[in-house]
């Protein structure tokens, strides 16, 4: 189940999530010990909280939308 996804990828890609504003609940360097299973796990996770706005950032998109 590791959606094609190598271990670095996955790594890469969650501690560019994790720079996104929040703050880490695990230490990035203890993640190359977990399995792509964990990893996707977490990854998914982060996603999640990612792609929750707050209303500063809604109003702050709204000015690139096209009319």
């Amino acid at each position: 189940m590791s959606d094609n996804y190598t271990k670095e990828e996955l790594l890469n890609e969650i501690e560019k999530l994790i720079s996104y504003g929040h703050k880490p609940t695990i230490n990035p360097d203890l993640l190359k010990y977990l399995s792509i299973e964990d990893l996707l796990s977490i990854q998914n996770s982060l996603k999640a909280k990612v792609n929750t706005l707050d209303e500063d950032d809604k109003e702050w998109l709204v000015q690139f939308i096209k009319e």
